[in-house]
């Protein structure tokens, strides 16, 4: 029995096997709407086999997108768009949907990748002022962001609480929390981006005080059966900036305040980030905290080969794998790696005459036959 194939308790959701699709920005809504690539996009990745798909980082707020063309749950329009996506999914896959909630903060107000990717100025047309934990920019030539007061906080927290409710009423299974790779929960934790004097600055039990907080009322405001997680980045690859103690600290935190899973990745808080890439080169970083915190942890980084991430889960170094650029260069991971391990995976019905005579098995439950 492959370990990768396994069922995995996230809080009181199962998932079918310990594949998960990372959230993946996609930079092609209009004012926060989901449109027709989401239906094709998260409809092709619905279909895959994998356990769960995280629905990429959704805005809580239109400050809070990182492009104008952020994907948002702000709005009355947003939640209806992406509900008519997660309708279209329900209605051919029986994966578990979550979804990731961020702000973008001093990140905001950005190009998409394929554009070039830097900040648009507040003055220019589609950019706007950016909010962060301190006046100090993502990049020494971009514009500073404002720096948050006690206002403006609350307003981010609400923000979040009530994108949840509609989370909530989409009928999504669970909710990532993002704070990672640079947006404004990770600059509140990241010595590099808060230079704040108060009390959500300075000492690592402060910076973690507004991350904690949102979580906190983000639990709260999903139904209680429903998984409630954050994204950390576990360490910022600069001297002096966030690192694995850090993330522990809050993951332990975190698990004393119902959190169901943490989702481990690193980087993105500054350009001066030195990541030493290679194959799972960030996996270390969630065996620590799973082994440390006792949550159940996702692993992502270079996990491109099944019997790769076979080996993490056997091995214990992680509960999950969470894939992304190896699923949108190959959508059917999930199967390919089934048929490399032995496992089976759940397919629709109209792909079951895919099966060679030598995969008859691949399909759970599919009574495969030809004329």
């Amino acid at each position: 029995m492959s370990h990768l194939f396994e069922p995995l308790a996230i809080g009181k959701l199962t998932i079918a096997n310990r594949i998960t699709i990372a959230p993946m920005c996609q930079y092609s809504a209009q004012d926060g709407n989901a449109g027709d690539w989401h239906i094709i996009h998260l409809g092709s990745l619905a279909l895959s086999g994998a356990g769960m798909l995280i629905v990429e980082a959704t805005a809580v707020s239109p400050e809070g997108r990182i492009t104008p063309q952020d994907l948002g749950l702000y709005s009355d329009e947003n939640e209806a768009a992406l509900g008519r996506v997660v309708k279209a999914m329900r209605a051919h896959s029986p994966i578990a949907i979550a979804i990731q909630l961020g702000h973008a903060g001093r990140k905001a107000s950005s190009q998409a990748p394929w554009d070039g990717g830097q900040q648009i100025a507040p003055d220019a047309p589609g950019g706007w002022r950016a909010v962060a934990p301190s006046a100090v920019p993502h990049g020494a030539e971009e514009a500073p962001p404002v720096a948050l007061d006690r206002a403006g906080m609350n307003k981010v927290r609400d923000d979040f609480v009530a994108a949840a409710r509609r989370a909530a009423r989409l009928g999504l299974d669970g909710i990532e929390i993002h704070a990672a790779h640079g947006y404004l929960l990770h600059q509140f934790l990241s010595p590099l981006a808060n230079h704040r004097d108060d009390e959500y600055g300075g000492s690592l039990e402060n910076r973690m005080r507004f991350p904690i907080e949102v979580f906190d009322a983000v639990r709260e405001a999903f139904p209680a059966e429903r998984p409630v997680w954050m994204r950390i980045s576990a360490t910022d690859w600069v001297p002096g900036g966030w690192d694995i103690e850090g993330t522990v600290a809050l993951s332990k935190a975190l698990k004393a305040r119902g959190c169901a899973a943490i989702h481990v990745t690193t980087g993105g808080v500054s350009p001066q980030q030195a990541i030493k890439l290679g194959p799972s080169y960030q996996v270390p970083y969630a065996q620590r905290v799973k082994a440390e915190v006792g949550l159940p942890t996702i692993a992502v980084g270079l996990i491109t080969e099944p019997e790769q991430a076979e080996a993490i889960i056997a091995n214990h170094e992680a509960d999950a794998v969470s894939l992304a650029r190896a699923m949108l260069y190959d959508p059917r991971w999930p199967w390919h790696a089934a048929a490399r391990l032995g496992a089976s995976v759940q397919a629709p019905k109209q792909y079951w005459r895919s099966q060679s005579r030598e995969l008859k098995d691949l399909f759970a439950d599919a009574a495969f036959g030809q004329r």
